[in-house]
């Protein structure tokens, strides 16, 4: 299966979404599906905000 986030990216957005102390052991199955959920949605949005800054310029 093809990685499609960094690990950092994923521990980034997990603080900004206040669930990094469940992950900082590198186990992802203690977030919610919920939290799941909530990671892809800030992950799509920050790649939709990259792929439009480099479309200004």
């Amino acid at each position: 299966m093809a990685r499609l986030m960094s690990e950092r990216t994923k521990y980034e957005l997990a603080e900004e979404l206040g669930f990094a102390d469940k992950v900082r052991d590198g186990d992802w199955g203690k977030i919610t599906t919920r939290e799941a959920g909530s990671l892809v949605r800030a992950a799509i949005m920050k790649a939709e905000e990259m792929m439009a800054r480099q479309e200004r310029q």
